[in-house]
């Protein structure tokens, strides 16, 4: 990672876990690879999504990735995949991320 961000290496494992998930309204992100930093960007800082710099993109459209993400299981799948090609740093990053707090349960 450099600076915080997926270096090339990352993003190659990250890429064949991207999913397009079924938008319900709004268009889906046009940079994953943005979007996957500013959620990583979250985990690492334990800023509130609002918080989120510009330049990640829109916090609403990052955190509605990031839960469609969530729903679907892919952070642990990465994870896992992070672990398995010894990539310690981008398996501990992705370890913040799956302990981020999802959505919230009815009550």
């Amino acid at each position: 990672m450099i600076d915080g961000r997926l270096d090339d290496g990352e993003w190659a494992l990250c890429a064949g876990f991207v999913i397009e998930t079924g938008t319900k309204r709004g268009r889906p992100p046009r940079d994953h690879r943005r979007v996957m930093d500013g959620v990583l960007w979250i985990a690492r800082t334990g800023s509130a999504w609002r918080d989120l710099p510009p330049h990640y993109g829109n916090w609403s459209t990052v955190y509605r990735q990031f839960l469609r993400w969530s729903d679907a299981g892919q952070w642990r799948l990465l994870r896992e995949a992070a672990k398995a090609a010894g990539s310690a740093e981008l398996e501990t990053a992705l370890a913040a991320v799956c302990a981020l707090p999802g959505r919230r349960k009815a009550r």
